[in-house]
């Protein structure tokens, strides 16, 4: 597969700073550590991935608040949130870090989920300097949406750096 650009960019200035990165996705079912993963090197910088596509794995394996996602499901930007600091944790260990951590929750479709319409999206990182959200409302079918996630998802980490 052809590497994305973004994804090259993003592990390039992980490469400068010599951070790593995991990821945690949800509605882009894997394709965000995919899209690092085209990209020759990629085993230096990411750590891991977490496709916690059921809600409850949110919460058991990432640390998501069950009350957040009983109040208001797994389309939520504190969820992002939330997701993007627990991967950090889950694969760090000892004396391992993991610097950044990147999330993508929302709905692809063909229908709405949860009460939120399809093409909303959520996307959370999280580095040594902080947590930050980016919201969207993509248009789109379900491909669509999920392919423009991951790249919204691979700026937004790349602007956190």
């Amino acid at each position: 597969m052809t590497a994305l650009p973004e994804a090259a960019d993003l592990l390039a200035r992980l490469a400068e700073r010599r951070w790593t990165i995991a990821v945690a996705e949800s509605l882009t079912g894997g394709l965000v550590a995919a899209s690092l993963v085209d990209v020759p090197g990629a085993s230096a910088f990411l750590r891991g991935a977490v496709v916690a596509y059921a809600t409850d794995l949110k919460h058991t394996i990432l640390g998501v608040d069950a009350a957040l996602l009983a109040a208001h499901g797994p389309v939520h930007p504190d969820v992002a949130r939330q997701m993007a600091v627990g991967i950090r944790t889950v694969t760090a260990h000892a004396d391992v870090r993991t610097d950044v951590g990147l999330s993508t929750t929302g709905v692809a479709g063909p229908d709405p989920a949860d009460g939120q319409a399809v093409g909303t999206v959520h996307i959370g990182v999280s580095t040594p300097d902080g947590v930050s959200v980016v919201s969207l409302a993509l248009d789109g079918d379900r491909e669509t949406i999920r392919r423009a996630t991951v790249r919204r998802a691979l700026q937004a980490a790349i602007d956190a750096l």
